[in-house]
This record gives structure tokens, sequence and C-alpha cells, in this order.
């Protein structure tokens, strides 16, 4: 969907069933999204196309990646669709899961490009992969039964996204968000700060950034602000 600047991506992260492809293909016809990509997913045959139906252009046109990285590199948020966050996500991080409702209400009066990734069948993303994002997601589901299909839960999620009302608030690129990050971590040695705190705390302070959507002069902004900081540490007695 490209809804006035507001463009969603869907990340299948290694889909091991070509039917759940095609069907997440289908699902994003449905609710008017086209932008899928995939990141060493499984051989797409017959059984992918039979099951996209009618949206096999989205498959066929499906970028192919072999990092996460690669497929959201223009990214402006990335966000993390996991069924168990609780789980999922160490428990030193503190990373509230938002449902898909409240990433629409977020994501209002924004621009940008916003990738959502979705992980494998068998065991969804891993903590380092859930690292890479800015938010995490999760599809309120009964406790009986939560683990849910992933091409329904694709479905699921666009259908709560497919009427967002973009706006003129750009958010920044994560290419700026991550010279940030990388701003603040050399912050973070020159202040000594403990080492075996330093990447839960960088981990914390990306989810805090994550759910506030910088925009790309709040981020210049705060790396100015870092860049004084640092250069008062290294001549606290310039005045």
């Amino acid at each position: 969907m490209d809804n006035n600047g507001l463009k969603i991506r869907v990340v299948l992260v290694e889909p091991l069933y070509e039917g759940n492809v095609g069907s997440t293909a289908r699902a994003m016809k449905n609710f008017g999204f086209s932008d899928l990509a995939l990141v060493n997913p499984c051989e797409l045959e017959g059984q992918a196309r039979a099951f996209a139906m009618h949206a096999r252009d989205i498959m066929e046109n499906a970028s192919v990646h072999s990092t996460i990285q690669d497929a959201v590199g223009d990214s402006n948020l990335i966000i993390a669709a996991t069924g168990n966050p609780g789980m999922r996500v160490e428990e030193h991080i503190r990373a509230p899961a938002y449902t898909p409702a409240d990433i629409n209400t977020m994501l209002e009066g924004r621009n940008g490009t916003i990738s959502i990734l979705f992980g494998r069948e068998d065991k969804g993303l891993s903590n380092d992969e859930l690292k890479l994002c800015d938010i995490i997601m999760s599809i309120p589901t009964s406790p009986d039964y939560p683990s849910m299909n992933l091409s329904h839960s694709v479905a699921v999620v666009l259908y709560e996204l497919c009427d967002i009302k973009a706006g003129s608030i750009n958010l920044a690129h994560h290419f700026d968000l991550d010279l940030m990050y990388g701003h603040i971590r050399e912050m973070l040695d020159d202040i000594d700060y403990p080492a075996h705190k330093k990447d839960k705390t960088m981990l914390m302070l990306q989810r805090i950034f994550g759910r506030a959507r910088l925009t790309s002069r709040e981020v210049q902004t705060i790396r100015g602000l870092v860049r004084r900081i640092q250069y008062r540490l290294c001549h606290p007695l310039d005045r």
C-alpha cells in the first residue's frame, strides 16, 4: 500500500511452505498491499501459484533477499510480528508488544516505509532478529491456542492497517537512526558505561526511540546533543 507516502512492506523471513507464501500474496491483494519481500524463501512452484490465485503478480514481483538487513534496507521503521513476545524477547528487555490496531494509531499522520517482519512457521523470529526491530507487535489471540498460521497472521495485521491515515510527518530514515545509535554507543564508551550492560541499554533505547517514531529533525537534534556531550567529556576545561 502506498497511502500518500506511507508504504507498508511485508517481509517473510525464511518461509518454509510455498502455500503460505502464495496465501500471503493473496491476503496482501485483498487489503490493497503489494510490497512483498522474501528472505531465503522455500522453492516457489505450482502450489504457491495456486494459493496466490489472482495475486500471483504480487508473489512473482516479490523481492528476494539473503538477509533481513537487505530486505529492510530503505525502511524508516521496522516492526516485528511475533505470536509470543513474552517468551521470544529476553526477560531483561522492556519491550511491550503492541496490537496491529495500536500500530495503526501510532502510524497515523506519518510518511515513510514500514517493514513488518513475519517469522518462520515453526519457530518465528530469533532474539537476534527481534533486536533488529524498532517495535514489537503481537495479535491478541486466545491463550488456549495462540499460534496462528503465517498467512492468517498477515491477513489480520493488514486488515488493521489498510485504513491508516497518512500525513505530512516524515519518519527518519533507518540509516540516520543507526548513525544516532552509533553515537550513543560511543558516548557510553566515553563515560565508561559498564560493558555488561551496554547491549541491553542500547536495545532498550532502540525500543524507546522506535515507539517515539522520530522524524529526521529529531534524530539530528539528538545526534547534535550527543556530540556536544562527547565534546565536553573530552574537553572539560574548554569553556
